[in-house]
């Protein structure tokens, strides 16, 4: 089948598409967006995480033929070409980033909380980030970054890191 969907304010369109193809697969692999991460394929570690149609979901758990006419946007595409969003600086200025696998998918559901619930509370941090599984940092340089960024008290130049090589470091 072909799919055509906008993917980060772009239309994108793809051919061959077979039924039990996922929307990851079709995101990393045909689209060439490798931020979201492939790593249980059950939707329980939360490194694919993008937003479909202005709502975070596990990419690995929707079928490429229901994104088909949709809206999408990845880690790829959340802050303007050549800069950062304000959750992946302060993922960097913090030093939440460590082997940076599940980080495109933390620092899309920062994100998504954030437009949520501006101000975040600890307890309600720890939920919205439940499901994303990270096995190097502890989470408290996680908890400080979502701190930081709900807090607005992000440098624009965190870490001397700006444009596209930053953005890689960042969760791309």
């Amino acid at each position: 089948m072909r799919l055509t969907c906008t993917v980060n304010g772009t239309t994108r369109t793809t051919d061959d598409v077979w039924p039990g193809e996922s929307l990851l697969y079709v995101l990393r692999e045909r689209f060439g967006l490798p931020g979201s991460k492939n790593a249980c394929e059950q939707g329980e570690c939360g490194s694919c995480t993008v937003y479909l149609d202005g709502t975070a979901v596990c990419a690995c758990l929707v079928a490429a033929g229901q994104a088909a006419g949709r809206d999408v946007r990845t880690v790829e595409g959340l802050a303007p070409e050549g800069e950062l969003d304000p959750v992946q600086r302060a993922f960097l200025q913090t030093g939440a980033v460590q082997c940076g696998f599940c980080t495109p998918g933390l620092i899309v559901s920062v994100h998504d909380l954030l437009a949520r619930v501006p101000h975040p509370s600890d307890p309600e941090i720890r939920e919205a980030l439940a499901g994303n599984l990270c096995r190097c940092t502890g989470y408290e340089k996680i908890m400080d970054a979502v701190r930081l960024a709900a807090a607005g008290s992000v440098n624009a130049g965190a870490a001397g890191l700006g444009g596209p090589a930053g953005a890689e470091r960042a969760g791309s």
